[in-house]
């Protein structure tokens, strides 16, 4: 439990790092403004699934030009995986969940997974974003683990 909160934490951090670049950049690619609401967008579905609440109402793939929507977003998850795991167990990790994905097709997943898929997830695209901020040559976010943990080892 340990480790996963700390990945979390890690995850905060690096949203609001990819954030910061995107905002230096001025960037007007819509197709990055798309990945990185995407991300937003998927932590809150994944987070509405552990949270045993429907996500029809969530599309994964639209267009923005508002970086401070988006911001907004990964501000609201942070609080509300914060709040998650405040009353998450060890114990329940492994706890399977019923769900449907978008397109309404039925899954069954444990936290553990769900929550790695979160973690995952959200660490690729940030990968994609930087390489996409370093061809408009922009300066990509150091978003790397080690990083975090360097930072919050004092």
């Amino acid at each position: 439990m340990k480790t996963i909160k700390c990945m979390m934490d890690h995850l905060y951090w690096a949203d609001e790092r990819i954030l910061a670049a995107l905002e230096d950049s001025e960037t007007k690619n819509k197709e990055l403004l798309k990945l990185v609401r995407h991300v937003a967008v998927a932590e809150r579905v994944w987070l509405s699934r552990l949270q045993g609440k429907g996500t029809a109402q969530y599309s994964l793939w639209e267009e923005t030009e508002d970086l401070n929507t988006i911001r907004t977003m990964f501000e609201e998850n942070a609080e509300q995986y914060r709040v998650y795991f405040e009353g998450l167990e060890e114990s329940v990790l492994d706890k399977m969940i019923d769900y449907a994905n978008q397109s309404g097709v039925p899954f069954r997943t444990s936290i553990r997974d769900i929550l790695l898929q979160v973690l995952l997830h959200g660490q690729y695209h940030r990968g994609q974003i930087n390489r996409a901020l370093r061809i408009e040559s922009a300066e990509p976010a150091q978003v790397d683990y080690i990083t975090f943990a360097r930072l919050n080892s004092v």
